[in-house]
């Protein structure tokens, strides 16, 4: 997961919205959300991740299918950030969240993520996960600052411990990435 992009902008509210279940129609364009948002991985030496291919519309099409899938639209309906969500040994997984670069800074990624929280607590469910690069400021110390924590990778649950050795051998690791979890009782929305 590549996470939100870096902030460049100090605006407070985000154009377009609300948040909305994507559709077969999103999938291109979700796409080319995530080629834009991994650019910046490439201001920072992280070339391999900012080049990397976005999941393939089959995958994005499993998530649809599953409801489990969010976009938040321009305000002509055009997805500039989306968010799919996993199930992961039972519980949510939020296996990408993406904004448009030329959307940086809204808290459109946060929404997105208040909305799979939101989700998540409606089903039941106690905590969501994530994978991310720990030491990118927009990765690790984002979610850190959103109320995520590290997972010690002993307690790592199996499906999860999958994920990762899965990015290990994606030769994600090159640069330090981990698990994390938030308790969705104790999730601050806004």
């Amino acid at each position: 997961m590549r996470g939100p992009v870096p902030q460049t902008a100090a605006r407070s509210e985000p154009v377009g919205g609300p948040i909305r279940l994507a559709t077969e129609a999103d999938i291109a364009a979700l796409q080319e959300i995530e080629r834009r948002a991994g650019a910046p991985f490439a201001e920072v030496g992280m070339t391999a991740v900012a080049e990397d291919e976005p999941p393939t519309a089959d995958t994005l099409r499993e998530f649809i299918t599953a409801e489990r899938a969010w976009v938040w639209p321009d305000p002509a309906g055009h997805p500039i950030g989306y968010l799919v969500l996993g199930l992961v040994d039972g519980q949510p997984h939020i296996d990408q969240v993406s904004v448009d670069p030329a959307h940086a800074g809204l808290r459109i990624g946060k929404r997105l993520i208040d909305h799979a929280v939101t989700w998540a607590s409606a089903h039941g469910l106690h905590e969501i996960t994530l994978t991310t690069f720990t030491q990118v400021p927009w990765n690790g110390p984002y979610y850190e600052r959103l109320g995520f924590h590290y997972i010690p990778a002993a307690e790592e649950t199996p499906e999860l411990r999958a994920i990762r050795a899965a990015e290990i051998a994606h030769g994600l690791d090159e640069w330090p990435r981990a698990s994390m979890r938030a308790e969705l009782g104790r999730w601050s929305a806004g």
